[in-house]
């Protein structure tokens, strides 16, 4: 019998919680109310979720959705779920502050496409998720909600932009939360606090048009504490809207059951530091080459193998291609000498570096990409999956910017330390993070399982079986859960 008192109610997955509400275990009041006393109890803490709306406002819904059922009629797969939402996405009727004092007071008139299909299913919104200023950054603060501090220790980072997210799912403050990945948002964060984070292809989850007509370096994703949990969420987000030209057409509902299946005789190419091309900190590459043991007893056959590739173009490529988006959603805001004021150095730095370039740059970053799509394609002809760290440091002060040095190496720019996650976000292939264990100072790390191109269901069946296997997310809980 399922346990049904609110430390119950919150240490269900995603997926059973929603049998449970389907299934009138519980109520949907129940479930808002077990996870609002740990958000008042637990948040404070560690500022992952911002924005909370009214106890009183939340569980009125919470009734509504159980007269819903009460009433026997058809609800959503995320029915009476608590969800926050990452501050990068409007939710109609909640401040929208992209972590900025520019909207510091904005509150969103209107719903994402994403967000809408959330609304859709159920979710009851109860707030958002704490970023980076415009999600610049793999370090969760900003001038208008503060710092997220780390699930496993206040001291240090939760990592970004997807901070507040991981933080609240590892803490159990709810179920399971969206997030965005450029640079790594769903992948360094879910591996600072030991859950998992997938960042799928591009169009998998639809942006706003707006948002397409760019390099298509960053998309829409999902984490969770199992791979199982993002499943379910990610077929709800994901599916086809004419208002995206990018959108994929195939059904998400596979999504939702990604059961593990045999994969004897799979091959994993452990990329590990592309052959001391990238600099890791002590001990993170040893916890993800010693993670590398469960697929050989899930009885994969792992590889330590590298495609050859300079890795310093393929940054220098992607330098450019970045600060050309950020120029295209920033430059009004640079423009504006009062607005300029309000951004913060690393924003000025991109856009700047952005209005900087020439036709000739960005044709060649360009082409670099391409090239780089190709020399993985080939090399995955061999290969099933790439296996590689999530993370080049163990999570740092929380009082840092940024890691000025990793593995001896001076660090050129404010996001060089997260160099690890660039070949992923320019190849465009699905990747999941998964947890590698635990460095000497009791702090998670993670690695990424790489799929081919719109493989996202094959990396969550390897990631459900990893899961069975390791056991990570449920023999580790934070302390404070």
């Amino acid at each position: 019998m399922q346990d049904v008192r609110p430390d119950g109610i919150t240490a269900m997955g995603a997926v059973d919680l929603a049998a449970a509400i389907r299934g009138r275990v519980v109520s949907c009041v129940e479930v808002m109310r077990a996870y609002l006393e740990r958000i008042h109890r637990i948040n404070p803490q560690v500022n992952a979720i911002v924005g909370l709306r009214d106890d009183a406002a939340l569980l009125h819904e919470a009734e509504a959705a159980d007269a819903v059922l009460a009433r026997g009629e058809a609800v959503g797969p995320l029915h009476g779920f608590p969800l926050a939402v990452k501050d990068l996405d409007p939710v109609r009727g909640l401040r929208f502050t992209q972590g900025s004092p520019i909207f510091a007071d904005r509150v969103a008139d209107t719903d994402s496409i994403m967000v809408a299909r959330l609304r859709a299913a159920g979710a009851i919104f109860i707030g958002k998720t704490n970023i980076p200023e415009f999600g610049l950054g793999s370090h969760s603060f900003n001038p208008v909600y503060g710092t997220t501090a780390n699930a496993y220790d206040r001291d240090k980072t939760a990592g970004g932009s997807s901070g507040g997210a991981a933080v609240a799912v590892a803490l159990r403050m709810q179920p399971v939360a969206d997030g965005s990945d450029h640079a790594g948002s769903l992948r360094n964060p879910p591996a600072f606090n030991n859950c998992y984070g997938l960042r799928p292809a591009w169009g998998r989850i639809p942006a706003e048009a707006k948002d397409v007509f760019s390099p298509g370096l960053g998309v829409l994703g999902t984490i969770g504490r199992t791979p199982a949990d993002i499943g379910l969420m990610l077929s709800v987000q994901a599916g086809y809207d004419p208002r995206n030209p990018n959108a994929i057409r195939q059904d998400p509902s596979a999504f939702a059951s990604p059961r593990a299946r045999d994969f004897r005789g799979t091959r994993i190419a452990w990329l590990g530091d592309f052959g001391g091309q990238i600099p890791f900190d002590p001990g993170v590459l040893e916890l993800g080459r010693a993670a590398l043991t469960t697929f050989v007893e899930l009885g994969c056959i792992v590889e330590e193998a590298v495609p050859h590739y300079d890795m310093e173009r393929l940054w220098q490529d992607w330098l450019v291609l970045r600060a050309l988006t950020v120029a295209a959603n920033l430059r009004p805001f640079y423009d504006e000498p009062r607005h300029r004021s309000q951004l913060k150095p690393e924003a000025a730095w991109e856009v700047e570096r952005g209005l900087a370039l020439t036709a000739d740059k960005i044709i060649a970053a360009l082409e670099g990409r391409t090239r780089w799509y190709e020399t993985l394609r080939r090399f995955m002809a061999t290969y099933d999956y790439l296996v590689m760290p999530t993370a080049q440091v163990f999570p740092f002060d929380k009082s840092l910017r940024w890691p000025e040095t990793v593995g001896g190496r001076r660090m050129d720019t404010y996001h060089r330390w997260m160099q690890t996650v660039i070949p992923v976000t320019m190849a465009g292939l699905p990747s999941l993070d998964v947890p590698a264990g635990f460095g000497e100072a009791g702090l998670p790390t993670g690695i990424q399982i790489v799929g081919p191109n719109h493989g996202e269901l094959a990396c969550l069946q390897l990631g459900t079986a990893y899961d069975a296997a390791s056991n990570w997310v449920r023999r580790y809980p934070p302390p404070l859960a």
